[in-house]
Parts: C-alpha cells; structure tokens; sequence
C-alpha cells in the first residue's frame, strides 16, 4: 500500500513538470503537528483554556472558531481531530452545497455505527445560508458529528440562532509580534540558515504579516530568497507586495473599525480618533459614511458644550462633496480632530431622549391656556392668551411662568454638567431654577 502511494505521489510530481523533491511552502512545512505547537493562542488550547479543559476530561463539544485569516483555524480542528481520536473530515462552504453535506453525514453515520466518530471542519460556515446551517442540528444534536465550524465573520450576525446554541463560541487571536516572531524562528531552524534581514528588516515583515501567520511565512519563502544582501525595512518594503489591511466596509470590521473612531474622538484623544480615520479611508470606506457619523457625533457626544462642532462637522461633510478624494479627506480630518478636543456632553442628547419618552406616556395633553393664540373673540372668552407674561418685557426678562400641559409635574430634561460652554448656561437654568421657586 506504501509503495503505491509513493508511485502515484511521484507520478503526480512529474505530471506537473516538478521533482518529488520540489521544495515544500515554509507554510505547510511548519503547520503545528501538535496542539502546543500553535501559537498565540494559549488563551483556548492551553491547560486553563477553555478547549484545554475538555481535552483534560476527555470530551469534545461543538464549536465555533472565529477568528481573522492565518491564526490557525484548521490546524486547530484537525488536531483536535487527532487528539480526540475522531475522524477528520473538512468541507469549505464555498465549495460545498447540500450533496456534500448529505454524503458528508451519511458517512458520518455509518462511520458511527463502527465505533469511531467523526469531527466535521467547515470552513467559511458562515456562507451557508440559513436553511444549510439548520441541516447541521439533528446531526450535531444526534451526535453523529462533531461540528467545528471556521469563520472570519461575527457569528451574532451571520449564523443561525439555533446552530449557535448548539455550539460554543471560541474566539482565535490575531497574532501579536511575539507569536510572529517566533514563527520566523522556526522558519530559520528549519531553512538552516537566518533570514537576510536587519533589524528593522524584520519588523517590517512582520508589520507586513498584519497578524496573518500563514502569510508571515509565505511572506519568509520571498525573502529566503534574498541572499546576496541583508534588507533594511525599505529593502523589504521594495521586495515585497503589502497587501491592504483587513476591511470590509460591508461587514463586521467596518462596524469595529468606526466604533473605534467613534470612541477614540469621545475618550478626547486625536491621535488615535486620525489613526482609526485614516484606517477607514485607506481601507477603502466611503468618506460620505464617515462625514455622517461626525455630524451625528457633533450632535449626540458634544453638543452645547461647543455649538461650533455641529457646524464644523456639516462644512467638512460640504467641503468633502464639494472636493471629493483626496482633497476632500483633509477636510473630514480636521472634523476628526475638532470633535476629538472639543469639551463633551450628552445633556442634549439624554435630554431629548427623556422628552421623548414622557411624550409617549403623557399622551394628548394640551398646552396651558395661557400660553396659546387667541386670534378670535370666542377663544379669548374661554381663557385662551389670559395670563400670558412676554418674557422680555419683565424687569429680570424673565418671568418663571409654567408651560408644561395642566395635570402634568414639571420636569427636568436637560442637565448639563457645565463643560465647555454649556457652563455659563448651566448657571443660567440654576438662577431660572431659583427665580421659577421664588414666584410659586
């Protein structure tokens, strides 16, 4: 049987024009063949972690691996198929439709009926449709499989309800510079020799990789290469093709990304608030999306404490229409870093939500009498207008009247703290508060 398979491997080789000996990709060649090889990801394999404890008492849940591309995913599954003594069977949800499911179960059953059980790799479950991912439930629920299902995208959004409570949510690390690290030293012991790089070479290899192991070493492969001169990080960054950073303004990065903006620009931090601006546009955003958010935040998170940033937020949104890219971007930047430094409030927005929502419970009450129109005899004589004081005219300019509806308590909606600007206003609505008491 061995000897067959070495006469169809080689046969294959040479079909392709390569010797059997042609040199295997860094990225294979180093693919953990134990789970305590896999790095950057102790959180969930290791002693402590989750996988690791079911491993220790001897049983395998189904699961859900979400995590960004190159972190592991598959090594994961398949030698969590090895461990547990289960067969490894992998189908992609890209190439796969309902008879590849069907044969992949029916296989899976027989399988059972033998003795040994069968751990199902999906990649990419999350392009199955609905009616596909409720296919998986009596086979999971029966035990006929194991399911480990691989995904880069938010399992909230993109699986079914029912799968998700059938199965647990696990959470793959983007690899930090030290789990690259020590990728490129493994690809060194095994090429025998070290990569052609300086220092800032290889940090910039590994800024290049963005988290990405698999394309750290695919990456490595290019530079073994290099063997006539060591590269500085200009020498790598000539070399090498940097592919754009992970962004899909449709799904769940481009949702990570602006609640990164949105919150840097709250916590008053410019440089991070540009950072995260400058992330969207080179990842292809549409500014005209982002040119919203900063009017929406002008509004919601600063308010009165700097008027100005509402207009500031709504010229950059005209200059950009105006402009377009790239000239228009600065323009959008420089709102970024004005609603960074702006003093914040959210009296306005609180406000309006709690008028809001004693709108809905107060019902149709009508305004006091004396605060409405009487343009006619017959709505004078049942009191319309009749008591009615016009604030300018008075000594203070101010006259305390009540213009909350009959039978309705007086509330307080708006309640600034008194930064920025809404400070003297603040003090204002304290002296109104006080002469308001003074005239009961």
């Amino acid at each position: 049987m061995v000897g067959s398979i070495v006469v169809y491997m080689t046969n294959l080789f040479q079909s392709a024009g390569l010797e059997a000996s042609a040199p295997t990709p860094l990225a294979e060649a180093l693919r953990p063949r134990t789970l305590e090889d896999v790095v950057g990801q102790s959180h969930l394999i290791g002693p402590e972690g989750p996988i690791g404890r079911m491993l220790a008492q001897s049983r395998l849940s189904s699961m859900i691996l979400w995590g960004p591309p190159g972190v592991g995913k598959t090594t994961i599954a398949r030698l969590l198929a090895d461990r547990a003594e289960l067969e490894f069977v992998q189908l992609s949800a890209v190439f796969s439709g309902v008879a590849d499911l069907r044969k992949a179960f029916e296989a899976a059953r027989a399988r059972r009926e033998s003795g040994r059980g069968t751990l199902l790799f999906v990649d990419e479950i999350h392009r199955f449709n609905r009616a596909q991912q409720d296919g998986f439930l009596p086979y999971v629920e029966e035990g006929v499989v194991t399911l480990v299902g691989a995904t880069t995208e938010n399992p909230s959004f993109e699986l079914n309800g029912a799968l998700l409570s059938r199965a647990q949510v696990f959470v793959l690390n983007r690899l930090d510079a030290d789990a690259l690290e020590g990728l490129l030293a493994r690809a060194e012991e095994y090429v025998g020799r070290a990569l052609p790089l300086d220092a800032s070479g290889r940090d910039t290899l590994i800024g290049f990789a963005d988290g990405d192991g698999r394309y750290l070493l695919t990456l490595a492969d290019e530079v073994f290469l290099a063997e006539d001169e060591v590269l500085d990080s200009a020498g790598v960054a000539a070399l090498l093709q940097k592919r754009a950073p992970a962004y899909d303004k449709s799904r769940d990065e481009h949702y990570n990304i602006i609640s990164a903006l949105h919150k840097s620009m709250r916590g008053s931090d410019p440089d991070a608030a540009l950072y995260w601006y400058a992330r969207m546009i080179t990842g292809g955003e549409d500014p005209r999306y982002i040119a919203r958010r900063l009017v929406r935040f002008a509004s919601e998170d600063i308010g009165l404490a700097d008027p100005t940033a509402l207009m500031i937020a709504s010229e950059a949104a005209r200059a950009y229409e105006r402009l377009g890219s790239p000239e228009g971007d600065l323009a959008l930047a420089h709102a970024v870093v004005h609603m960074a430094t702006a003093p914040k409030s959210v009296a306005v927005y609180a406000g309006y939500k709690a008028a809001m929502r004693a709108a809905r419970s107060t019902g149709s009450l009508p305004p006091p009498k004396h605060i409405l129109n009487a343009p006619t005899k017959l709505m004078k004589d049942i009191g319309y207008g009749d008591g009615y004081a016009y604030d300018p005219s008075t000594e203070t300019g101010f006259s305390g009247q009540d213009y909350f509806p009959d039978g309705m308590e007086r509330e307080q909606f708006y309640a600034p703290k008194g930064d920025g600007r809404e400070r003297s206003i603040k003090d204002r609505l304290e002296m109104w508060a006080k002469m308001r008491d003074e005239n009961k």
